[in-house]
């Protein structure tokens, strides 16, 4: 997969998340929070108005830090399709 075609992979990913209206898993969630913060090269930090959230999701970048930004996107498209793939 060519560079431009992970990218749009990467945006029709985000696109299908966004689009999904019913609840996710909490730690699917974290995964995917994870995976598109090193994809898109953001590393400000967790917003989050109680701060447990802040700190999992602080954990969650921890997780991946080693991860370059294009394998970030290929994780974040991977969590994607399974859960769509799998889902009941």
């Amino acid at each position: 997969m060519t560079s431009e075609e992970l990218d749009i992979a990467f945006k029709e990913a985000v696109e299908r998340i966004n689009a999904h209206t019913e609840p996710f898993p909490a730690d699917f969630l974290l995964r995917l929070y994870a995976y598109y913060k090193k994809a898109t090269n953001d590393y400000g930090r967790p917003s989050s108005r109680k701060q447990i959230i802040n700190a999992f999701k602080t954990n969650a970048l921890f997780q991946v830090q080693g991860v370059s930004q294009d394998d970030a996107k290929r994780e974040y498209i991977e969590l994607v399709n399974n859960y769509f793939l799998y889902r009941k």
